[in-house]
């Protein structure tokens, strides 16, 4: 199998394509296309959850990535060795199904629409909230740290431990550990509903701005370094990434998050409540 072609990155919902394999998964089917408008679970950062949808009218009932050695042999998810991108490999999409579908037949392919905008919503507002908590923690860094894209210390990459998105919202934890500290980070005095309100007061004004969203998308495959990209009224931020979004801050309506501190862990939850 050749690596699948992937046209969720430019928003698409729905495409018809041929089926040019199966694989086991587990007690169900694997189904692979040449190409596919589904996002499946990175199973090297699994922020955003798989797409949901249908298969030839059968119903997805997981989609996850896939990598094929040069010998054949088909891993999934988790049970991967190899590095994401590595080369000498196929980069898979495995649409699983209860359901066997033929080899060689024509499928339509056709995403939850309603669930992708929900988790593309809940996406952007991420990427939002973590560079405006970048932006309130910067007087606390003792020592340079790499920036962001807008110029402030990067706290996000810095303390982040898992990152969780969910439709119209996501949930981000960050250590405060020995690590961060010896990068020059000092969490004393942090504040956390004094943060949560800067961090919010910026929110506001980038969602009124209506800036423009987009995903610089370098390759068809899987794997293809993809970017996003938001022109804020502070500059032109970007973030790896390679997962769904808005065409525009206003589409989220409005987002805001919440900030607890336990155990040298912070946890931001953002919600938004897009139009």
């Amino acid at each position: 199998m050749k690596s699948t072609t992937v046209t969720f990155p430019s928003g698409q919902v729905s495409g018809r394509s041929q089926i040019v394999g199966t694989v086991p998964a587990g007690d169900r089917h694997g189904l692979v296309v040449a190409e596919t408008p589904f996002h499946p679970l990175d199973h090297t950062w699994p922020d955003q959850p798989a797409d949901r949808g249908t298969v030839g009218g059968v119903p997805v009932l997981d989609c996850v990535t896939g990598a094929q050695s040069s010998t054949g042999e088909v891993f999934l998810g988790e049970a991967i060795p190899v590095r994401r991108g590595a080369e000498g490999w196929e980069w898979l999409v495995v649409h699983v199904t209860e359901t066997p579908l033929p080899v060689g037949a024509e499928v339509e392919l056709e995403v939850d629409a309603a669930f992708r905008t929900a988790l593309s919503a809940g996406h952007t507002a991420c990427h939002l909230a973590a560079l405006a908590l970048n932006a309130a923690l910067a007087g606390l860094w003792r020592k340079e740290a790499p920036l962001d894209a807008l110029g402030h210390p990067d706290f996000d990459q810095a303390a982040i431990t898992s990152s969780r998105i969910a439709e119209y919202g996501s949930v981000d934890v960050y250590r405060l550990g020995k690590s961060l500290r010896k990068k020059g980070f000092s969490a004393e005095g942090l504040d956390p509903e004094l943060v949560a309100q800067q961090v919010n007061d910026r929110l506001k004004a980038w969602v009124a701005a209506d800036a423009p969203v987009r995903l610089d998308v370098p390759g068809p495959g899987l794997t293809a370094r993809r970017t996003w990209h938001c022109s804020l009224p502070g500059g032109e931020a970007s973030i790896p990434c390679g997962g769904t979004h808005v065409t525009r801050t206003a589409e989220l309506g409005r987002v805001e998050v919440t900030l607890s501190l336990e155990d040298a862990t912070l946890t931001m939850r953002t919600t938004t409540r897009a139009v």
